[in-house]
């Protein structure tokens, strides 16, 4: 092999361990995290924030397990992605099976000894964070609405970290938190109507593959309409600097997947919901800086 092609050999590489532990998500959350803890949580300036060294390794390690977790939850998935994301497989493909598990307990290990900079209870807490995170990949997900939940709380857990860690517990987070949750769960159950031919074959037991697409639209409808009903709350209570600019937006996109979910007949349309679900949730990041407008 000539040195051009170990270089793009190498290189493919790369890209396909960023496509596998999904870089873009993980930046979003550093990105969130960060957010939250200047513009919601802390009472320093901007700038304590930013070299704030235990926020910086606490953030640190929730991205690794976060990317771990993604590894392991590739791995586990390998056999239904052949046919629900035949394009991303062949990309996350180009690295083997072994070393990709290498490095997830690489990962996990890195975890490990930077929480242990922090805390005891860090390690403890991260420990528990990235075990649940394989029985998710492993077990729950295959369970018939554990997976759905277990996904949503998993994700939002990061943000507990750091609100044990400024010791900042106010309703406006609770908020926040109870509208990211059915967001979220909106958004796993619209990704098991997208992978619906995969987790039949595979035997999944996900609400479209035990109750049917009929029932799992309905059940959609409803997870809807809480989150509207949420934003209203949050339009209503917690409605502070420029934030409202986001709930309209967040409510006409909402009224869309409504629309757009009874016309959904295939994999294509499936895709433009669960696209819309992750656009409210970027959007919803960068909407925090709002809160200091």
């Amino acid at each position: 092999m000539s040195s051009t092609d170990k270089k793009k050999s190498t290189l493919f590489k790369f890209l396909s361990i960023f496509s596998v532990v999904r870089i873009y998500n993980v930046l979003l959350i550093i990105l969130a995290q960060y957010l939250t803890s200047i513009f919601i949580l802390s009472d320093k300036n901007f700038i304590e924030v930013i070299f704030d060294f235990n926020l910086f390794l606490l953030i640190l390690c929730s991205s690794i397990s976060i990317a771990s977790g993604y590894i392991i939850n590739n791995f586990y998935d390998e056999k239904k992605d052949i046919i629900n994301k035949p394009i991303k497989y062949k990309i996350d493909d180009v690295v083997k099976s072994s070393t990709k598990i290498n490095f997830y307990f690489i990962l996990n290990f890195i975890v490990v000894i930077f929480a242990s900079f922090i805390s005891i209870r860090a390690i403890i807490f991260f420990v528990i964070y990235i075990f649940f995170l394989w029985l998710y990949s492993h077990k729950l997900k295959r369970t018939l609405l554990i997976g759905n939940l277990f996904y949503s709380i998993l994700t939002i857990t990061p943000f507990f970290a750091i609100l044990l860690y400024f010791k900042n517990i106010d309703l406006i987070i609770v908020a926040y938190a109870l509208f990211l949750f059915f967001i979220l769960l909106l958004k796993d159950l619209t990704k098991d109507l997208k992978n619906l031919a995969g987790d039949f074959t595979q035997n999944y037991q996900t609400i479209p593959v035990v109750f049917g697409e009929s029932f799992t639209r309905v059940l959609i409808t409803l997870i809807t309409l809480i989150n509207i009903i949420l934003i209203f709350n949050l339009f209503l209570n917690f409605s502070s600097g420029y934030m409202y600019l986001y709930y309209g937006f967040s409510f006409l996109m909402l009224i869309v997947f409504i629309f757009r979910l009874y016309r959904s007949k295939n994999v294509s349309d499936y895709l433009k919901l669960h696209n819309i679900l992750r656009l409210i949730i970027a959007t919803g990041v960068f909407s925090i800086i709002l809160l200091a407008i």
